[in-house]
């Protein structure tokens, strides 16, 4: 049997252009007279469309494009795309995650998702049924084909594998072994560094409990916060790669089952590069879905908003990224010299807009209310708002989106203004910790001096007040990030009274976000939607 893995960048409600892609996909399947065409998880609808399914009208208009799709069907081939389907039995919430099988003059077959995750970011069971993945096998070219969706292999008691806690009972071990011939996994599986690992993990474990190849296939492309990573691939019986698709790019593979083996495709295995790639991946995508074609940033001479800038460029191209610069009355020549460096370098237009007086007028007004008023964070964070505002100014004027530049050590801490530094549309490494942005840096010099060497070896500074560096207000980075790694994507407990200190801080800043604008999450545990503390609240945690 020819299989093909049709590993998709599908946009989130846009039926019509993924029908468009889907039926792409399935023509050049048809070419190299492939039998069936596998796509990933929620292919048609988009993945995940959480509260939209509030709206029952968004999964009726799918369901029509899903027929139309099915009438246009070349015959001889057979589809299997991820769809958000009702629940045929009408019960419960209404809607299951699926896998429809596709063939022309049949009837659909529908196959629907067991295992719904309720963990950080996922929240499928607030609208969607649990199916039966002991249900999900049927009979095609004289084999019986097993279809999981994402979750539904995940549920294996492995050393390295975090998330089978979550899960009270393996649906798999429901599945007698000699009944099945193929498994394969339509997937929507977000990246994080660790995550292709332990996709390799689970699908092995399945290959090897059924004795039977498997095939795995993985959306790609980005969801807001979100950035799927593709990689698609097929393993024997054994557990061993026989097929290997890109990441982070669309990409189409065609896998014989009973052929004979095929050199794989090697992937990246430079952990910063695969971090740059999904990085960019997700601000390309964040500005494609939403209809925006330019951003900004505030280029402040440090190593931030130089990564971003870097980030930005590799993902829209340089006509289309602008950096702006702020300088107020702390700001050294050398922050301005090196942002202009970095402008010329990465070949972007660099704006500049003063501070300085409009800041000296907004302490006069302020003195004329409360008298003399000695330097203190008043001072300071007036400063950051007003950067705040010349920045979404030109975002007005130019229909551009703003790209925030803060980190998770500082998010971590509430190091960030309200409506100053933290205004954005988008916060590409907020889910870096500060020793991250330096090695993601250095990746980024690696073949050539890109990021001024003088902005990595510098000390951070806001340069709000005279002889300014974060380390007057934090500890040191590397005692920080290790402290905020623990504590956020380990949840462990404070013990030592510098712990303490930072849990204290990192609670009291929990308003600020709330309110920051959406992360690229890229570990295992990132501030935003996957993480939700409240603010208000004497917990002891």
């Amino acid at each position: 049997m020819r299989l093909a893995l049709a590993q998709i960048n599908s946009v989130l409600g846009d039926f019509p252009a993924n029908k468009t892609k889907i039926l792409a996909a399935v023509a050049r399947a048809v070419e190299h007279r492939c039998e069936l065409v596998i796509f990933p998880e929620a292919a048609l609808f988009g993945y995940h469309p959480v509260d939209l399914l509030e709206r029952p009208s968004l999964v009726t208009e799918q369901e029509q494009v899903l027929r139309e799709l099915h009438k246009a069907l070349p015959t001889g081939v057979a589809v299997l795309v991820g769809a958000i389907v009702r629940n045929a039995s009408k019960r419960g919430k209404g809607f299951w995650n699926a896998a429809v099988l596709l063939q022309r003059g049949t009837k659909q077959l529908v196959f629907a998702k067991q295992l719904l995750p309720t963990y950080d970011v996922f929240d499928e069971s607030r609208h969607i049924e649990p199916g039966a993945v002991a249900k999900n096998i049927f009979k095609f070219k004289g084999r019986r084909i097993l279809v999981t969706i994402c979750e539904d292999i995940w549920a294996w008691p492995l050393k390295n594998n975090p998330w089978y806690s979550k899960h009270g009972e393996n649906p798999l071990r429901k599945v007698r072994r000699g009944r099945v011939d193929l498994v394969v996994n339509l997937s929507a599986s977000p990246y994080t560094h660790t995550k292709f690992t332990n996709r390799r993990l689970v699908t092995k474990a399945t290959a090897r409990h059924f004795r039977t190849p498997l095939v795995y296939v993985n959306m790609v492309g980005a969801q807001d916060e979100l950035i799927f990573d593709g990689g698609s691939f097929a393993l024997d019986r054994r557990g061993q790669v026989l097929a290997q698709c890109l990441r982070f790019s669309e990409d189409f593979k065609i896998f014989e089952l009973d052929g004979a083996t095929k050199p794989v495709r090697p992937l990246s295995e430079q952990p910063w590069e695969n971090m740059r790639a999904a990085l960019v991946l997700g601000i390309r995508d964040f500005l494609a879905k939403t209809g925006f074609k330019k951003v900004h940033l505030g280029l402040s001479g440090g190593i931030d908003s130089a990564l971003v800038a870097c980030l930005a460029v590799d993902a829209l191209g340089p006509a289309n990224v602008t950096g702006v610069l702020l300088p107020g009355p702390f700001t050294s020549r050398q922050s301005g010299s090196l942002a202009k460096q970095l402008a010329t370098t990465l070949g972007i237009r660099l704006l500049e807009f003063s501070i300085a007086e409009e800041y000296e007028r907004s302490v006069r007004e302020l003195e004329k209310v409360y008298g003399r008023l000695a330097f203190s964070l008043v001072h300071e964070n007036l400063q950051a708002r007003l950067r705040g505002v010349f920045l979404m100014a030109v975002s007005n004027q130019e229909s551009s989106l703003v790209l925030g530049t803060c980190n998770k050590s500082e998010l971590a801490v509430g190091f960030g203004t309200l409506y100053g530094d933290l205004i954005g549309a988008l916060l590409p490494i907020g889910d870096l910790l500060k020793t991250e942005v330096f090695a993601l840096a250095r990746h980024y010099n690696g073949q050539s001096e890109i990021i001024p060497q003088r902005i990595i070896e510098r000390p951070p500074t806001a340069e709000l007040r005279a002889g300014q560096v974060d380390q007057d207000s934090l500890p040191p980075y590397e005692d920080l990030d290790r402290i905020v790694n623990s504590m956020v994507r380990g949840l462990h407990a404070p013990k030592t009274p510098l712990e303490r200190e930072i849990l204290h801080k990192m609670m009291k800043s929990e308003f600020k976000r709330w309110q920051a604008p959406p992360i690229l999450k890229v570990s295992d545990h990132a501030f935003g939607r996957g993480r939700r503390f409240p603010i208000a609240h004497r917990g002891n945690v």
